[in-house]
């Protein structure tokens, strides 16, 4: 049986509902972003007490198909930019249809019209949130960075962070890096 769960978004998550099925004594295979395997079905109580728990943490136990799969196409792509260590090699496009098990245009048409958005611009607004985080750790310098993201040039990821933010990459780790050494001569 699998569960799937809104806002389950990060590894933290993935701990606070890991804790909630200990608590309740639930037995799972697998935790992962957006969904639970359980080992074996759950009674229509249990299902609401872990509701409730969830609810308490910010979480929330999906009933309705489209929500679902709305979640498990977010859960994927935020899996896909922010955790992997490589992006797929293959299209995103494919990447998402294979592992959801779905046409791509059948998933496309019901995120953007559940979204309001794209699935294109929701992968691009991840990448760059993603770029913005990789610029603060300072591990990595454009290229790495464009090249680790999959763009296929430093100046398609520039235009790209731009369009988005509104600031240049190199412009926005300078406010960061002014905004850090500020707070760090105030303390």
């Amino acid at each position: 049986m699998k569960l799937y769960i809104k806002y389950m978004v990060s590894l933290r998550c993935k701990m606070m509902v890991k804790e909630e099925l200990l608590k309740l004594g639930l037995q799972y295979v697998i935790i992962e972003l957006g969904m639970v395997e359980m080992l074996e079905e759950i009674t229509d109580e249990q299902r609401t007490q872990l509701g409730i728990n969830l609810l308490k943490s910010g979480l929330e136990l999906l009933n309705d198909k489209r929500a679902i799969l709305i979640d498990r196409i977010k859960s994927v792509i935020i899996e896909m930019i922010h955790y992997d260590d490589e992006l797929p090699t293959i299209n995103y496009s494919d990447h998402i249809s294979q592992k959801l098990n779905h046409d791509y245009t059948y998933l496309s048409n019901i995120f953007s019209e559940v979204k309001g958005i794209t699935i294109q611009q929701f992968i691009i607004i991840h990448k760059i949130e993603r770029v913005k985080e990789l610029l603060l750790y300072d591990e990595l310098n454009l290229t790495e960075i464009s090249y680790k993201l999959n763009y296929s040039s430093v100046a398609h990821l520039s235009n790209q962070f731009k369009k988005i933010t509104g600031l240049s990459p190199t412009y926005f780790k300078k406010l960061k890096q002014k905004r850090h050494s500020t707070l760090e001569n105030i303390s």
